[in-house]
């Protein structure tokens, strides 16, 4: 029998642990090894109703073997737990033949997982069984078992253990509480996001979509005669702002692959010199006013990687020094080799970006003043991309920057793979 003093303990310490625990079932595990501690007793667990299934399921034990146990379906009114669930009154079981009378209805495979569980283990002599009732609703049920010797219990004992029942039951509906306000929280944050995305993408889209009609009306024209030299430049700035749209619709579907867990890599050793090469040539090649050089030291090592991937993180990053740099402005994509990575760059002489916004660079959507005097085209999804891609590749990729002196975006790939053995022979 506990003492005023020990109850209150005991009160006090399932009060810290409702308090710390932030999942419920490290909740549970916590308050069943207080419970079975500080009680005396040699087994115990928690088990919880599913409506949906119509049974009650461990999701916390101690002093059984827990594998099977967490095999066990018990329906309401079976065995000990569903019995005192069904019923919703705490009872006290205080002889090995009561005990077993209680679990003579177990179905054939409930018992067949609790005799796996209490494999080797002494049989219990007493037990306190509890239902968990918040408010008009039943969630589960709590057993301790004493494994010693008979009438080890009391009354007294069981009407704390229905005070401890209801404190434990008030800790799970909460955590219910919680788990369903993140859900709604959650949800009303995905409405915003996809909000958002559509705000941004018709916003985006209207200026390239507003450029090619004008020009294509001015094309159809037939009041009109334009020159074979304004027309070409027309037709240019069609091509061009369709390749706007291009990239805004290809970020959107690369972002809804990548959300969906659908993103794939092909690893390949890849000559990483040869590949930023490629790619500044053909971000070059549109875009004349900017001189971009690739710098890598001759014994750059071959790394393990997806090539059309990285390739995508360059481009992203080339792309965006094109946009928020002067004309005629130099951009450098440098490798370095570090003991058990390297490091790829890409720095412009460019706007830069302010300390405040560095750290949400890489958040989907969010998207700076360009500070050129003019609106700078873009989803806000390629950097969250190309975060996921570097990513998943083990890397890891970030921005330094200064306000007027440009910026450097870096990210790092890993070494010691096949890439690596391939060069060794």
């Amino acid at each position: 029998m506990l003492t005023a003093d020990q109850q209150v303990l005991i009160v006090l310490e399932i009060a810290k642990i409702v308090a710390t625990s932030q999942k419920l079932e490290e909740m549970l595990e916590n308050l069943l090894l207080c419970l079975v501690g500080e009680l005396d007793m040699d087994a115990g667990a928690l088990l919880l109703y599913e409506p949906g299934e119509d049974h009650l399921v461990v999701k916390a034990a101690r002093g059984y073997h827990i594998a099977p146990l967490r095999e066990i379906r018990l329906a309401p009114g079976e065995a000990i737990t569903g019995r005192i669930f069904q019923r919703g009154i705490a009872e006290l079981y205080n002889t090995p033949e009561t005990i077993a009378e209680a679990r003579a209805n177990m179905s054939p495979h409930n018992r067949e997982m609790f005799i796996r569980a209490t494999e080797g283990l002494a049989q219990p002599q007493s037990v306190l069984c509890a239902p968990l009732i918040t408010g008009q609703t039943k969630i589960g049920a709590l057993i301790l078992e004493n494994r010693r010797a008979p009438d080890h219990l009391d009354s007294l004992d069981l009407t704390f253990l229905k005070h401890v029942a209801d404190l434990v039951a008030l800790a799970v509906g909460n955590a219910y509480l919680r788990e369903e306000l993140q859900a709604v929280q959650a949800l009303s944050e995905a409405n915003r996001l996809k909000a958002e995305l559509i705000s941004t993408l018709a916003h985006e889209m209207r200026t390239p979509l507003t450029s090619i009609k004008g020009y294509t009306t001015a094309l159809l024209m037939e009041e009109t005669a334009f020159s074979p030299e304004t027309q070409r430049e027309f037709l240019q700035i069609i091509d061009e702002e369709c390749d706007v749209l291009q990239d805004l619709i290809h970020d959107l579907l690369e972002s809804s692959v990548i959300d969906a867990g659908f993103l794939k890599l092909e690893i390949q050793p890849v000559v990483m010199p040869r590949l930023a090469r490629m790619v500044a040539e053909d971000i070059a090649r549109r875009s004349r006013q900017h001189r971009i050089v690739v710098d890598f030291p001759d014994d750059f090592p071959l790394v393990d990687a997806d090539p059309d991937r990285i390739a995508q993180v360059l481009r992203n990053l080339l792309d965006n020094a094109v946009k928020y740099s002067p004309n005629s402005g130099l951009i450098v994509v440098r490798g370095e080799v570090r003991p058990d990575h390297v490091v790829i760059s890409v720095s412009d002489q460019g706007v830069g970006i302010a300390p405040e916004h560095l750290s949400r660079l890489f958040e989907k959507f969010f998207r700076i003043k360009s500070g050129l005097g003019r609106h700078v085209v873009g989803s806000g999804l390629g950097l969250p991309i190309a975060r996921t891609i570097v990513e998943s590749h083990g890397g890891h990729i970030w921005a330094e920057s200064q306000v007027g002196k440009g910026s450097t975006f870096y990210f790092t790939l890993p070494l010691g793979g096949l890439g690596q053995e391939k060069e060794v022979e």
